[in-house]
């Protein structure tokens, strides 16, 4: 288990992104394909992300 300093329990979003990693390493070892796409990754993490215009996303320039 992971804990923080000063905790008594784990660290919550360390577990989450532990199962995440987790579903993809099953995904991956089960592809036929030598990578995952985006949109299977996206697929496995349950993601739904419109990547017709990424200068649309989160951080995008004018």
């Amino acid at each position: 288990m992971v804990a923080r300093r000063g905790s008594s329990g784990p660290d919550p979003v360390a577990l989450v992104e532990i199962d995440l990693y987790g579903e993809l390493m099953i995904a991956a070892s089960s592809a036929d394909e030598e990578r995952l796409s985006p949109d299977r990754i996206d697929e496995v993490l349950q993601v739904a992300e419109d990547r017709s215009n990424p200068a649309e996303g989160e951080g995008a320039r004018p």
